[in-house]
């Protein structure tokens, strides 16, 4: 990976010269080494991967007979380098299970808007309509590069839709103040007490929490800071580490005295806490605001399974709350279902939208709002009776 001038990592084949200006280069199928220089990044990017595809495939344009396995295959590996591995994850499940086996084979310039609307179609029966909007995405995004590039001189995608709806904010599940009563009460006794109480007193996202290292929690300042995530990959039965969510998922949140203290009997009970030999690790990622390595020291993790001596696995939460749920009589939800609780509760509790963006880590405050925040029975049958109480004092009715 080349590095600009500050060292931030910027992409295999570029770096940045004392001069300011970015260098561009690769080696051709023959041999040939050919560089060329830039005064700015995005042109350097861009003639890099222009002239390294032409060198891979000729020049093809409207004659051209490359396969859409061909050109994703290029897209992904060397358009998109720079997104989120999450982003980049969802898109390659989506081609490979539902876009590659009806059109992966064919020639890229005879796929038609049927084609597209064919993907979305057959999914309708079996997948949620977010599923469907993310291969919508995934395919519109990767077609709108290839027109981008000249390999294609039209839009496949023009005039499709993707129809089937996507849940709306408001379905989202919340749970009222009796419910968040009832879980907590069933959970007290269980391994993972701590890691649901305190999502319900940061909103911390579950991959925030899993990554939870003793050195971002700073009990003197009563603060925790948020600058990285973890999460256990199963198809390659591994550990990854990672930078947060976005730029803006870097933040700094206030303990509440309830959550202070939980980490206050979590230090305590770490003394005699058992860790694997596994935790030995040292994960590696890079920070997404300075493109700089960082590492993760699983032994320095603040919370391990108690049976196992290892992390507890992004996916056993959601199992283990099925069973607390059943256990307290009300309906299942998601680990990230105590997000939600969390943005709620805090507004009404009268903490500010803006305030809450930040506590939450999100880049805009549509987000905040449209997502995360709900009305429940509950905060709209108080709002009445504070209405109602206003409105008699203002009118000096009985």
């Amino acid at each position: 990976m080349g590095k600009d001038l500050k060292g931030r990592e910027i992409g295999k084949g570029l770096s940045q010269r004392k001069d300011k200006k970015y260098s561009a280069r690769y080696v051709t199928k023959s041999g040939r080494r050919l560089e060329k220089y830039f005064s700015t990044l995005p042109e350097a990017r861009n003639w890099l991967a222009d002239s390294q595809y032409e060198d891979l495939y000729g020049t093809t344009g409207l004659t051209s007979t490359v396969s859409v396995d061909t050109w994703f295959n290029y897209w992904y590996n060397n358009l998109i380098v720079d997104l989120s591995p999450n982003t980049r994850r969802n898109y390659k499940e989506r081609y490979e299970r539902n876009i590659q086996p009806a059109i992966g084979r064919m020639c890229i310039s005879d796929v038609k808007p049927m084609h597209c609307k064919m993907i979305l179609n057959n999914m309708s029966k079996d997948y949620a309509g977010s599923t469907i909007r993310q291969t919508y995405i995934a395919m519109g995004t990767m077609f709108r590069s290839a027109v981008m590039n000249d390999v294609i001189r039209k839009h496949p995608m023009d005039g499709v839709k993707s129809t089937k709806p996507v849940r709306a904010p408001s379905d989202h599940r919340v749970l009222t103040v009796e419910e968040q009563k009832k879980f907590l009460k069933v959970a007290k006794s269980s391994h993972n007490y701590y890691q649901y109480a305190l999502a319900l007193e940061t909103g911390l996202r579950t991959g925030e929490i899993i990554g939870l290292t003793w050195d971002a929690v700073d009990l003197k300042n009563k603060a925790l800071t948020v600058n990285k995530t973890l999460e256990f990959r199963h198809n390659q039965h591994t550990w990854r580490a990672g930078p947060p969510k976005t730029r803006t998922s870097y933040r700094t949140i206030p303990l509440t005295n309830r959550a202070y203290n939980l980490f206050l009997e979590l230090k305590e009970m770490r003394k005699s806490q058992k860790l694997s030999e596994n935790l030995s690790q040292m994960l590696t990622y890079t920070d997404r605001r300075t493109g700089q390595k960082s590492s993760l020291i699983m032994r320095d993790l603040v919370f391990i399974n108690f049976r196992t001596g290892m992390p507890a696995k992004n996916s056993s939460y959601d199992t283990h709350i099925y069973k607390l749920c059943e256990t307290a009589g009300i309906p299942p939800f998601s680990m990230h279902t105590l997000r939600h609780t969390y943005a709620t509760r805090a507004i009404e509790s009268g903490v500010q939208p803006k305030v809450l963006q930040k506590l939450l880590g999100h880049a805009s405050i549509q987000t905040t709002m449209d997502t995360y925040v709900h009305v429940t029975d509950d905060s709209m049958n108080n709002a009445i009776r504070q209405f109602e109480l206003n409105n008699a004092a203002n009118n000096d009715l009985p």
